[in-house]
């Protein structure tokens, strides 16, 4: 009988379990296993970091509903891509993160690079395994995604020693195991679904929060039509964005302050009670309000506020077991009401204030200037990719979506540097789609030689730099009497030259006036770009009702 090495049946098996993208940086020992996945058929992107090879993975997995791989060298390698396990986790993202080892016969020694892996990764993941066998590759590859998406999404791990990946076995010695199939979409209970209705339709404020557990189970349609059926008021989470278009007339995004404080029933769908939702806690929440909790994971009902009603299972088949009892109810919330009306004029209020801002034309200009010119120019099938702080802030208000999975931001874990790594993801999955990351110049630089990885995989991404010298803000000049604290940076950094050294397109805008031309020509041109906007080092956001992480009353 043939032999096979292990390089081969890790790519091979990867293949046949849908994992069609793998990010990385190749070098001792994983180097046989890149070149088994591109022979195996798997698009491998070479990457300038471990970090952002990471990211890359875990967005490509969201983007295709499937885990993608990433694949590092052993110890630093690894440790490096723990930031990616940590985030993509915490997301409840899927990515398998495929990490070289010292061999196993040289384990104890103080091997090159050896490190205790698995059990560094193991905090950070729902799996991790060292592969001790070739032979039972197959096993762990199965194991290893299959645990990666199954119910709540998350990380995994596999170790894969230098012997292993080596190794030659003979193919009847293999034992083959099934492709697995498409997430179970479990339902909720019948009783839980009546509740949830009756629940809401006694509601005098209510308000539906879109997550990103909807876009994740593709349940846009349903969501849609659930929305449309019942005309609640909605308000989506940031990666939520565009489940419902933020343009439907029942969105209330622009009132999000007074829609969460006033509410007194929230149909939390797909959306968790953490930081991002202020904890569903007063001041930020009413204290006695109700919560109808979707989730698919059990042990995520109740989180920080009792759930009076929980409905467990996929966000795509709960939501259609609810449109199809609205069927026989054919209950509606009625378009006149006080908390239409209070939700209305908060909405325009909060327009109000910050239309100066918008129409102001000084230069250096403020953030809601260049959004002005930024949101009309922006293609109605972009992927926008944000991070940063003022710039990921304002933008979620100023950026619109329309489309599910169309926005990749900091997320649940808050993480500075994922923009670079996302927006290659985007663009490698969806090359026919307008990938645009607008940036913050710190968070930018985070990861911006992966510009290089754009340049040479000639990935056509536009990077907005909204550069103001600093992370919240930064000076006109830096003073020479004394050190600079971290959050300031070189004022007027020339990034737009950076992009240049490489192949790239690179763009200055200093006036207002400039900005419109200079997007256009930037969307023209077939590469990738970057235009750095210069931006008020003491620009900033609106005020403010609350401070961005409110302490509990």
């Amino acid at each position: 009988m043939a032999t096979v090495r292990g390089a081969t049946l890790i790519a091979e098996n990867l293949k046949q379990q849908g994992v069609d993208y793998m990010f990385g940086i190749v070098g001792f020992p994983v180097i046989p296993i890149a070149s088994a996945a591109q022979r195996a058929g798997i698009t491998y992107i070479g990457m300038r970091n471990e970090q952002a090879a990471s990211y890359a993975a875990q967005a490509a997995g969201y983007l295709t509903g499937r885990p993608q791989a990433c694949l590092v060298v052993s110890g630093p390698g690894v440790i490096h891509a723990l930031a990616g396990l940590a985030n993509a986790q915490s997301n409840c993202w899927p990515m398998i993160l495929l990490g070289g080892a010292s061999g196993v016969a040289q384990n104890g020694r103080g091997a090159f690079q050896e490190e205790r892996q698995v059990m560094a990764a193991s905090q950070f993941c729902k799996y991790a395994h060292a592969v001790e066998d070739a032979r039972r590759i197959p096993f762990y590859v199965e194991q290893a995604v299959r645990t990666s998406f199954y119910g709540r999404p998350g990380a995994a791990y596999l170790d894969l020693p230098d012997d292993v990946i080596l190794q030659e076995v003979d193919e009847s010695e293999i034992r083959a195991v099934a492709t697995i199939k498409d997430a179970p979409r479990p339902q909720a209970m019948d009783e839980s679904i009546e509740s949830a209705l009756s629940a809401l339709e006694s509601a005098e404020r209510p308000l539906v929060i879109v997550g990103k557990g909807m876009a994740w189970s593709r349940a846009e349609e349903e969501v849609r039509d659930f929305i449309d059926r019942t005309q609640l008021p909605f308000l989506a989470s940031p990666m939520g964005k565009g489940v419902v278009p933020d343009d439907h007339p029942l969105s209330v995004g622009a009132a999000r302050t007074l829609a969460l404080k006033e509410a007194d029933v929230i149909f939390l769908m797909g959306a968790r009670l953490n930081w991002i939702m202020h904890f569903g806690l007063p001041p930020r929440f009413s204290k006695d309000v109700r919560i109808i909790q979707l989730d698919v994971s059990a042990e995520e009902i109740g989180t920080n506020v009792p759930a009076e009603v929980a409905l467990v299972g996929d966000g795509k088949a709960v939501v259609s077991q609810l449109n199809r009892a609205l069927t026989d109810r054919q209950w509606f919330y009625p378009v006149e009401t006080k908390w239409r009306s209070e939700l209305a004029a908060k909405a325009q209020d909060n327009q109000t204030s910050v239309q100066p801002m918008i129409d102001d034309d000084s230069s250096p200009m403020n953030y809601y200037r260049a959004f002005r010119d930024i949101r009309e120019w922006l293609p109605d099938n972009v992927i926008i990719v944000s991070e940063g702080a003022n710039t990921m802030d304002i933008g979620r208000t100023q950026m619109p979506n329309n489309n599910p999975r169309s926005r990749l931001d900091a997320g649940s874990y808050g993480t500075m540097g994922v923009g670079m790594g996302f927006a290659v993801a985007a663009a490698t999955v969806h090359p026919d789609r307008p990938v645009v990351a607008v940036e913050g110049d710190s968070g930018f630089g985070f990861s911006g030689m992966e510009i290089e990885t754009m340049c040479r995989y000639k990935l056509p991404i536009k990077i907005i730099i909204l550069n103001n010298g600093g992370i919240g803000g930064g000076m006109d000049e830096l003073p020479t009497d004394r050190p600079i604290p971290a959050p300031i940076l070189t004022p007027r950094a020339r990034y737009d030259k950076m992009i240049e050294g490489f192949g790239g397109k690179g763009f200055l805008v200093e006036d207002p006036k400039d900005l419109k031309a200079t997007l256009t020509e930037a969307m023209a041109f077939d590469g990738p770009v970057i235009v750095n906007v210069l931006l008020d080092p003491k620009a900033g956001r609106k005020p403010q009702q609350f401070a961005w992480l409110t302490k509990e009353e």
